[in-house]
């Protein structure tokens, strides 16, 4: 997962203000639907980037769970009127588990994954966030030599367990899968889908991340065939990991026009890095809402 990169000198930030301005409001003025949109554009970062995010333009941050998990009582209060004061939407969190909270495997401790997963939400149901997204690559590898079965049935039991803590607060839980290179079970949006199918609940669910699609050169029909499961996305340019910026720059069409076919109106947020966070946001969010209506 990657929080991406923010400028480090806010000296810059505010001397490029005026441009991004002058960006912003020549979006609205070309893509009506920047007003009105249906679909909102997110940014996935850390609690310290909601500033930025909010000037770029985005609609929500998506920040990450384990932060907000382990704040001290204190710290998650001032974060959540930060977040307000600022006027920033936090609807989707990624990052749903710490790498030390096993949930396959030999060393799985349910007393403390439920420890965890009722603070945690409780905390997200005070932000207003509706979609806790599951990636956690860690803590869902399986150690070598415990059999692939065995743990795909602890996803399933602790995937059913999570979703009735969820439904208490509003919130679904959304697998992601992953490249192989992060994890080692679920690492398709097919393998995800069957684990959606196997949970039964609707408060579990799946997201679709651009960047491991392409990685695993899954073919985006898998879309069609999950639309109804599919309660986010994300997105990034799988040649860099970085912000997506020009419709040429990557084979973006299939997947767009797959999301276009099944009417999907939601939420997607970018998770990657930018040379230039100011400049690139505002070009990344125009590029996403152009897709949805090509």
């Amino acid at each position: 997962m990657s929080d991406g990169t923010l400028p480090d000198r806010w000296s810059t930030v505010m001397h490029r203000r005026a441009v991004i301005v002058g960006l912003v409001v020549l979006q609205s003025l070309v893509h009506p639907a920047a007003q009105g949109h249906k679909i909102q554009v997110g940014y996935c970062g850390p609690l310290k980037s909601v500033e930025a995010v909010r000037a770029a333009g985005f609609d929500y941050l998506e920040l990450g769970t384990t932060e907000i998990a382990m704040l001290s009582d204190a710290d998650f209060e001032k974060a959540a009127q930060d977040v307000q004061r600022v006027g920033l939407r936090v609807p989707v969190t990624n990052l749903f588990l710490p790498a030390t909270l096993k949930v396959t495997g030999p060393e799985v401790d349910r007393a403390q994954q439920m420890i965890y997963v009722k603070k945690a939400f409780a905390r997200l149901a005070r932000l207003g966030t509706e979609i806790v997204v599951f990636g956690s690559g860690g803590a869902r590898r399986v150690p070598d030599g415990f059999p692939k079965g065995e743990a795909f049935r602890q996803l399933v039991e602790f995937g059913a367990r999570v979703a009735l803590e969820a439904r208490q607060h509003g919130i679904t839980i959304a697998i992601e899968p992953l490249r192989r290179e992060e994890t080692n079970i679920i690492n398709s949006a097919a393998e995800g889908l069957a684990l959606v199918e196997a949970v039964n609940d609707p408060n579990f669910q799946l997201m679709v991340d651009f960047y491991h699609l392409a990685s695993e050169r899954e073919d985006p029909e898998i879309i069609v065939r999950a639309k109804d499961h599919i309660r986010h996305l994300h997105m990034a340019n799988p040649q860099g990991r970085v912000f997506p910026l020009d419709w040429d720059e990557y084979d973006y069409a299939p997947f767009f026009a797959t999301l276009r076919k099944i009417g999907y109106d939601r939420r997607i947020s970018v998770e990657a890095s930018a040379k230039d966070f100011p400049v690139d946001a505002p070009r990344a969010i125009a590029l996403l809402r152009r897709a949805f209506e090509r």
